[in-house]
C-alpha cells in the first residue's frame, strides 16, 4: 500500500495510531477481495487523520469528493458533532452502495448526504459554507474541484487534497495530473499549502491571512 513510505515504517505508524474499529477491518477486507483497486482506501493512518482535523477544525459542514467504499467519510463523519453533516461525492453507484452500507452500521448514516454524478455538477449544485473539504478523486479533476471549492469555503475552512506526491511521478498520467495541481495551489496567491509526505501525501489548504 506505501508507495512512499517504507512498509515497516508504515506498519510501526499504523501500530501506533488509535482510533481503530473493528468495521474499519471489515471494510477493509471487503474492499480488498472485491474491488479492482483497493488501494484507493485511505487506510487506518489517513482516516484517523482525516477525523483528527475534523474534531480540531470543528467542522460542522464536510464536503468529501471520492467516496470510493467509505472509509474516510465515515471517518469524518464518526468526528462530526450531532448537529454536523458530509457532504460526499462519486460516480460510482456499486462503491458508494457498499459506503452506504458500512455507514449504516457505523451509525452515521443519518449525517452523510451521498451524491452520485460527475464531481463538477454535483459542486455547482452544492451551496456552501464548506468547514472542511477532501479532494480524492479523479486526478486530472482536481484543479476543477479546487476551483469549484474554494469559493464555498468558511472563512477558516480547510481543504485536505489527497495523493499529492504522485507529482513526483512526471511520466504517468496521474503523476502529471497531480503535479499541475501542486503548481497551481503554489501559485495560488489565495491561499498558503503545506504537503505532508506521509502515505501518498496530503496537502493541506487555507485561505492566506
Amino acid at each position: 500500500m506505501a508507495r512512499y513510505i517504507p512498509d515497516e515504517i508504515e506498519a510501526y505508524a499504523e501500530r501506533y495510531t488509535s482510533a481503530r474499529l473493528e468495521i474499519f477491518d471489515r471494510l477493509g477486507a471487503e474492499t480488498r477481495s472485491t474491488q479492482e483497486n483497493p488501494q484507493m482506501m485511505v487506510g487506518p493512518i489517513e482516516g484517523a487523520f482525516l477525523s483528527f482535523l475534523v474534531s480540531m477544525t470543528q467542522a460542522k459542514r464536510v464536503l468529501e469528493m471520492g467516496t470510493f467504499t467509505g472509509w474516510s467519510a465515515i471517518a469524518m463523519a464518526r468526528s462530526l458533532p450531532p448537529d454536523g453533516s458530509l457532504v460526499t461525492c462519486d460516480v460510482n453507484e456499486e462503491t458508494t452502495a457498499v459506503a452506504r452500507r458500512y455507514a449504516e452500521e457505523a451509525g452515521v448514516a443519518d449525517r452523510i448526504d451521498f451524491r452520485v454524478g460527475p464531481g463538477v455538477e454535483t459542486l455547482a449544485a452544492l451551496e456552501g459554507p464548506f468547514d472542511l473539504a477532501f479532494i480524492d478523486a479523479d486526478k486530472g479533476g482536481y484543479v476543477d474541484y479546487y476551483e469549484a471549492i474554494l469559493p464555498k469555503l468558511s472563512p477558516h475552512g480547510l481543504i485536505a487534497a489527497d495523493n499529492t506526491l504522485f507529482g513526483l511521478d512526471a511520466d504517468g498520467e496521474n503523476g502529471r495530473q497531480i503535479a499541475r495541481f501542486n503548481e497551481h495551489v503554489l501559485r495560488d496567491d489565495r491561499v498558503e499549502a503545506v504537503l505532508l509526505p506521509f502515505r501518498e501525501g496530503v496537502t493541506l489548504i487555507r485561505r492566506s491571512g
